[in-house]
């Protein structure tokens, strides 16, 4: 069966749910993130674009309501027995928020305090509307699954290596065929590739690559070109394992880098590794964004730099491969040892047309960080 934990890793993650609903003084809680899915019973599926929701009481009674598409889906890729997967019809005036309500009356819970999950691209606006029409009276529980998925296990750490050499070996095989003339679609061939060989899943989100003027950008655009004898290009990317992630961006200089070129690439290393230094257990994410800001800010490039400068990862689901918290001023959120991040360090200097981009993933340790990556910090010259 393709579940990436053992039924010990699985267990353990289900009780400190049924603590945290408990702790919550909710009677059950009605999951639609995907990633609260994957992360409780393994359930794997591109599925939450409908309308699906997994019921978790405070008894320890776990269910899946879905589709008949995702019934084998679940099956095959989560812990949960035929009896705790339900299927609503489709046809058409359904409205499948009735078979949730039946669902939450077998399980005894329909009349208790019901929490759930809102901040997720697995409840549409729509979905959402119906939702609460049927049940008034829901407690927004958003952060209760999401506050576990942060403190990585043992377990899920190997999963994070396991993304970061996924990355380290895109970004070799992107250098390899990275040159004047080179065109972008085969550097992202070749990046992508790199992580599909390694065993790896695609990302959150697509491969952002731009060069020329597109390298300012930091979203991922349709269209490709060829590079020029002097250019540059910006990469964001990320390796994915077991869907989990750990993302890198860096910047790439074709032909001859200019001394502001040089400045900014010294600026964005020295900023990584003052932020580096601000991750300490105990102490506020903000202090994180202090460090960034204020390096770039010495380095004269305050009108260059971004508003945040990094955030969590796990494993995460489309849209994008952000798994919150993130880097920003005054974030209040204590740091732990377990979590693991993703820090960028963005110029994108419009005045002088030219962008310069490093970050990696690192692990918050006992006493601070560890690198995930091993690639060095190295402007890179094709």
């Amino acid at each position: 069966m393709p579940l990436h934990f053992d039924q010990a890793e699985y267990d353990r993650r289900k009780t400190r749910a049924v603590t945290a609903i408990q702790e919550a003084e909710l009677d059950a809680l009605i999951m639609f993130a995907p990633e609260s899915h994957f992360w409780l019973c393994g359930y794997d599926t591109f599925g939450f674009a409908m309308f699906q929701a997994l019921v978790l009481t405070a008894s320890g009674d776990l269910h899946l309501l879905t589709r008949l598409p995702d019934w084998r889906q679940a099956q095959l890729t989560s812990t949960l027995k035929d009896d705790e997967i339900h299927i609503w019809a489709e046809k058409e005036g359904v409205n499948p928020t009735d078979d949730l309500k039946a669902l939450l009356t077998k399980l005894g819970v329909a009349g208790g305090r019901l929490g759930y999950e809102s901040k997720t691209q697995g409840l549409t606006d729509f979905n959402g509307q119906m939702l609460r029409a049927a049940l008034p009276d829901l407690v927004e529980a958003s952060e209760v699954i999401r506050t576990l998925r942060r403190l990585k296990s043992p377990a899920e750490v190997d999963m994070h290596r396991r993304a970061a050499k996924l990355s380290d070996d895109a970004m070799d095989a992107g250098l390899a065929v990275t040159g004047p003339g080179a065109f972008e679609g085969d550097i992202l061939a070749e990046m992508q590739g790199a992580v599909f060989r390694g065993g790896g899943d695609y990302a959150g989100n697509e491969f952002i690559l731009g060069s020329g003027e597109y390298a300012l950008l930091c979203r991922y655009y349709s269209g490709r070109r060829h590079l020029d004898a002097q250019d540059q290009m910006t990469w964001e990317w990320s390796g994915a394992y077991a869907r989990y992630h750990a993302a890198m961006m860096r910047t790439v200089v074709i032909g001859s880098p200019d001394d502001h070129q040089r400045h900014m690439h010294s600026a964005c290393v020295n900023a990584l590794e003052a932020c580096e230094a601000a991750i300490r257990p105990g102490d506020p994410m903000g202090n994180v964004f202090d460090a960034y800001a204020r390096t770039f800010d010495a380095a004269g490039l305050h009108h260059a730099r971004s508003q945040a400068c990094g955030y969590a990862m796990g494993a995460i689901y489309n849209p994008i491969w952000v798994d919150f918290p993130m880097f920003y001023e005054g974030n209040p959120l204590i740091m732990q040892p377990g979590q693991v991040f993703f820090l960028h360090m963005i110029v994108m200097d419009s005045e002088a047309g030219k962008a310069m981009c490093y970050g990696h993933s690192v692990l918050v340790t006992e006493t601070g960080v560890e690198r995930l990556s091993r690639q060095p910090l190295d402007l890179l010259i094709r």
